[in-house]
Parts: structure tokens; sequence; C-alpha cells
């Protein structure tokens, strides 16, 4: 269905609904600052809403954000594990869309193939919501920059610092990138590179995406800083990989060479002495339990665009 809104990558909603998300996070944050979490937002805007939840990787953020993002808006969840549903015994994935698309009014899932979810798409006639991929992690950056928001960072014009594998992850933030024209500059161990295709889309956008496999040349001057686990779930070659990955640890001497004022980011579960050391993570300028806590508000203003309530 054409008019169906799915949020797959970022470019589905486009710049000013992306904006829209956000303006729409902060000031529903806001309203119910020291409420107690399980309360409904006064206007209860998805009330008698149901969203099914799908997961076939593990979750902690994602199934805890959505959970709350859903009842906080006045719906509710159904959560299904992969293995637990006729999916995982060999039910297509079309028949799955069609069937649940009978039954609830939106579906996220979490899982490893990209592809999964453009199927479950083009299948379902209720929107779809990417809680992960393997080629992307949209709500996530939602987060993110609704963080960097709150700080006071102009996304236009931002100078951002990635350090780690070209994951998930880096595809959204450069999509994100090109969008909102922040610029990118990534430090990435040789044959870690990011999609060549999320990096010529944002480059063609008119933002500048650098790629470097120098750490604090990537580090220096940036008002950001942002990492992820260099091994995510299920990534053969870990010891390997993570050898290459040693050089791009965010530490004390990364930021150094960051702006004085920059913050971190790190989308979490952190590897704490990998990818990060304590000091950062715990310091000052990190920023990661807001960007924890933001998936909530961030994806409630994404499932309300979704269906069609922003």
């Amino acid at each position: 269905m054409a008019d169906l809104r799915h949020f797959l990558n970022l470019a589905d909603a486009g710049p000013e609904a992306l904006r829209a998300i956000l303006a729409d996070a902060g000031t529903r944050k806001q309203a119910r600052a020291s409420w107690p979490k399980g309360r409904v937002d006064a206007d209860a805007p998805l009330a008698d809403r149901v969203l099914a939840m799908i997961f076939e990787k593990n979750s902690t953020r994602t199934r805890v954000s959505f959970d709350m993002a859903i009842r906080q808006l006045g719906g509710s969840s159904i959560v299904m594990e992969a293995g637990g549903m006729q999916l995982g015994r060999g039910e297509t994935i079309a028949d799955t869309a069609r069937v649940l698309s009978r039954m609830v009014d939106a579906i996220m899932i979490r899982t490893n193939d990209h592809a999964k979810i453009e199927e479950l798409a083009h299948y379902a006639s209720v929107p779809v919501i990417n809680g992960l991929t393997d080629q992307s992690h949209p709500c996530q950056i939602m987060a993110d920059l609704l963080t960097l928001q709150e700080q006071g960072v102009a996304l236009q014009g931002m100078e951002l610092a990635w350090l780690g594998d070209g994951n998930n992850v880096l595809h959204s933030l450069i999509e994100a990138a090109g969008l909102l024209g922040f610029n990118i500059r990534a430090g990435i161990p040789a044959g870690f590179e990011p999609d060549a295709g999320f990096v010529a889309r944002a480059r063609e956008a008119g933002v500048s995406i650098t790629l470097t496999q120098d750490p604090l040349e990537a580090a220096r001057g940036a008002q950001v800083v942002v990492t992820d686990t260099w091994v995510s779930m299920g990534q053969p070659g870990g010891e390997a990989v993570i050898a290459a990955m040693e050089p791009y640890q965010v530490n004390e001497a990364v930021m150094a060479a960051a702006a004085s004022d920059a913050w971190f980011l790190h989308c979490l579960p952190a590897h704490r002495g990998e990818e990060v050391t304590d000091a950062v993570i715990d310091g000052p300028r990190s920023l990661v339990w807001d960007e924890a806590e933001n998936r909530i508000h961030a994806q409630k203003s994404v499932l309300l665009w979704a269906m069609g309530a922003l």
C-alpha cells in the first residue's frame, strides 16, 4: 500500500518529518517530566492501538523502550520471540505480515537481515518499524539526535566523529547527516568501511563524510564522539575484529583531541575496556544514559508519525 508510512530507514520519513518527530519528542518528554513512567500522556493519542513487537535478536533497550512508548501513548503491545512464532517454524514472512496486519495496528521488528523487514513491509497493510537490522538502526539515531538537541547542539553543520566498525549504527548516522545537514569523520580500520551507498548518498546531499584510519584525526575538533560495540551479536571472527579495532578505542586521548566541550554517545550495551574506557563512559561529557532513556521519547513520536497521528 503506497500510502503506508513505514520507518525502515530515516529516508522513509525525510528531513521535514524527522525534524517534526524530534520536535514532538522533545515537547512530549517535557510535558511528562516527573510523572510516573507508566502514566499515559494527557492526550493519549494512540488509545486502543496495538503494537506487535517481533524479536529475532536479544534486546533490552529496544524491547523496553517500545513497550513503554506505546503504553505512554495510550496503546498496548504484544511481544513475540521469533522462535516462539510460526515464523520460526517455516511460515513465510509474507504470510506473517498478512496475518498480523489483520490483528494489530503496527509492527516493530528487530532482526538480522534487512531484506526481511523490506519483505515484511511489502506485504503488511499496517506500518512496519525497524527496531534494528544488519543494515541500519534508525530509531537509535533519532534518540541520539534528540539527546544532542537537548544539550543545545545544532544539528545543521554539526561535526560528529565516529570510531570503530562501519556498522548499521554508522549507516543510519551517515543517512541522518545527509538528510539533516551535518558532517561525519569516521575513524575505521581498513576492511571495516561502511556501505558505499550510504556514503555516496550523503555526499550527494552536500555534506562531508570523511573516512580515515587515523582515530585522532577523526576525533579532532569534533562536537560529538560516537562509538559502538566492536563485535555485534552473532558476528563471526570476534578476536580478529577486536585486534583490528583496538587503536580505535574512545579514551581520554581521543576525547582530548575532540572539542573541549564534546559530548560522548554510545547506543549500549558497552563492552567497557574495549571500545570505550570507564573514564569516558562514566565521565562528565557522557550522555549515554540520557540517550538510552530517549529511545522511549523518540520512538513515541516515530510511532505517531507512522500511524499518521503526527
